[in-house]
């Protein structure tokens, strides 16, 4: 009987060209970029109704974001300087994630780590600059490391939800922040605002040469680069990915499931703790309630629409940060509040969400079905 389904010359040409081995790679990846932009679409034209239902052009508001963004060399820097923090703001949410574990609290240690790094470059006034500045980054983030460890040990050992403590513990942290801000570690000179001592200029965090955009921008792409190695190329991250896909398999197979958990999201913890750093170091001056800004939540949005990954989190959070500058523009050219970002990102969230359900089921996206020569012929 005459095989209609793996013809000889079909299988050669395609082997032969490397079309088919293409072809199973970019259905293999096309669907964690394609799935995630199409609910960026969706987003946006849900908020453009809800910019005609206010009575606004949606294609005026577009173009006023993207002027306030993207539109001029400014325009850009302040896009990569917001940016900057979400960065490490999002890999507090995605390294987690590569576990199985939501964790939504990123705002609390952000904020804990700032006024650890506020209190110890206060405290150590007159050292060397350089050990100041490495002292802050180690101390800010130990404090967000510590913290959201604490998340990761609840979940394991107690079998507490990840998701409730973590955003529980962002609350407390927050308090703790103001109680210490406007009490042990006040200073007196700040009436209107409480905050900490302000920092010398030179444990001051500069700008990158021929930009106004601190440092912490390249801090934050260094992080995200190196959080990709950790999962993709090392064991650590195997076992992470193992114990996310199933722990009981991960359990059975010896896998030290506690110590994964409490590492990742200890180190998730970290990264948040170091934004929080350079919120202070770079930008603020002092820890003061400014450092509740809100770059733990929009992580999460950075992170869930870059599909955790460590890299596509780079643009994605430029993107973000590009959308959160545009807000004063928006507020001054078309009589909008600012915060109408925000209504934006909320939609973009739960279209984000919704979309979750879409993997896995469009045939398009299986590789195995790449490998197959009659689908190549158009006869399936």
């Amino acid at each position: 009987m005459a095989d209609t389904v793996s013809s000889p010359d079909v299988r050669t040409i395609l082997d032969v060209g490397g079309y088919r081995t293409a072809l199973e790679w970019t259905a293999r990846r096309a669907e964690a970029f394609v799935i995630p932009l199409a609910a960026l679409v969706v987003g946006m034209v849900l908020f453009s109704l809800f910019v005609l239902a206010v009575g606004k052009s949606p294609v005026q508001l577009y173009e006023t974001m993207w002027r306030g963004g993207f539109g001029s060399w400014f325009s850009i820097q302040n896009s990569l300087s917001r940016g900057a923090p979400l960065l490490l703001a999002a890999l507090c949410v995605a390294l987690p994630a590569r576990l199985g574990l939501v964790v939504i609290g990123g705002e609390g240690a952000i904020v804990l780590g700032g006024v650890a790094a506020a209190a110890i470059g206060v405290a150590l006034n007159g050292a060397p600059s350089f050990l100041v500045i490495l002292l802050m980054g180690v101390v800010g983030a130990a404090a967000g490391g510590i913290w959201i460890g604490v998340v990761g040990a609840l979940r394991h050992y107690r079998a507490v939800n990840e998701t409730i403590s973590s955003l529980l513990m962002a609350y407390i942290a927050i308090a703790l922040m103001n109680h210490l801000v406007e009490g042990p570690l006040r200073d007196p000179a700040s009436l209107n605002k409480p905050s900490t001592q302000p920092l010398a200029d030179i444990y001051r965090v500069g700008n990158i040469p021929g930009m106004e955009v601190h440092w912490g921008l390249v801090v934050g792409i260094i992080a995200c680069v190196l959080s990709w190695l950790l999962i993709e190329k090392t064991r650590w991250g195997f076992a992470a990915r193992i114990a996310g896909g199933n722990v009981r398999a991960a359990q059975v197979q010896g896998l030290a499931v506690g110590p994964l958990i409490v590492g990742f999201t200890a180190l998730a913890g970290g990264f948040a703790g170091l934004a929080g750093m350079l919120e202070v170091a770079a930008v603020q001056g002092s820890a003061n309630g400014s450092l509740a800004a809100g770059y733990g939540y929009t992580g999460i949005l950075v992170a869930f629409l870059a599909r955790h990954n460590p890299l596509a989190i780079i643009p994605v959070a430029i993107l973000l940060g590009g959308i959160d500058a545009s807000g004063g523009l928006i507020q001054r050219r078309m009589d909008l509040p600012d915060a109408t970002v925000l209504v934006l990102q909320g939609m973009l969230f739960i279209v984000i969400l919704f979309s979750e359900t879409f993997y896995g089921r469009f045939k398009l996206f299986n590789p195995d079905l790449w490998q197959r020569p009659d689908f190549l012929r158009g006869n399936v």
